[in-house]
């Protein structure tokens, strides 16, 4: 019971500390838009307008900044991106691991010279796993071999630790460009008209051309 306080007074302290900060521009904002209605004449409507802000700190927890966009289809995929990314950090650091034993198994630790016998064709054990490391056989490598296999496993593991960088922020800019997005007036008070309109400048053939007008009503 006492643990479980414990955890409950941590989960309470953390959401404290997170959301505090973010106490004067937290709370969502309501434009009013007029709309023309051919029965009762003008009416105002309410439309929610999220702070850009607030959406992006809330996002540095991955998904709460799409659920405060309530862009909730958004967060299996924000899940999915990360979590897959963060499956091959796992399934790449542990080929790497695998490797980097046996490359050391090659030298003296402790003055980090060739063991004793060991030449360009020694050949020890390695475990090489599959795909998704799920079954392993092992086979034999030269010193050579092993550090080539293991320079190839650690770019890999980086370059995963570096699309899991990428995913995470593109995360949190997605939650930020959402909200401003949420704030442009996309309402039927939008016109857009196509007009024809003659060229008159100095020097240049005498012809027709298009504007394209967008009003606001």
């Amino acid at each position: 019971m006492t643990n479980t306080l414990r955890f409950l007074y941590l989960i309470t302290i953390s959401f404290t500390v997170l959301f505090t900060p973010m106490k004067s521009d937290a709370a969502v904002c309501y434009k009013e838009i007029k709309t023309a209605d051919s029965t009762y004449g003008e009416k105002v409507k309410q439309v929610r307008s999220p702070s850009p802000r607030t959406a992006a700190k809330l996002a540095v927890i991955p998904g709460l900044g799409q659920v405060y966009n309530r862009d909730f289809w958004k967060i299996p995929i924000v899940y999915a991106s990360l979590g897959g990314s963060l499956v091959a950090i796992h399934l790449n650091s542990t080929k790497y691991q695998d490797f980097l034993k046996a490359y050391l198994a090659f030298y003296n630790l402790g003055d980090g010279s060739l063991n004793q016998g060991v030449t360009a064709d020694t050949r020890i054990p390695v475990v090489v796993r599959n795909l998704f490391n799920t079954k392993s056989v092992v086979k034999l490598y030269t010193r050579d071999q092993v550090a080539r296999k293991k320079d190839v496993w650690r770019r890999y593991r980086n370059v995963s630790v570096l699309v899991s960088g990428i995913i995470y922020v593109l995360s949190i800019i997605e939650a930020n460009v959402a909200a401003h997005l949420k704030s442009f007036d996309v309402s039927d008070d939008l016109t857009l008209q196509i007009l024809p309109e003659p060229v008159t400048q100095p020097g240049i053939i005498s012809g027709a051309n298009i504007r394209i007008v967008l009003s606001f009503k």
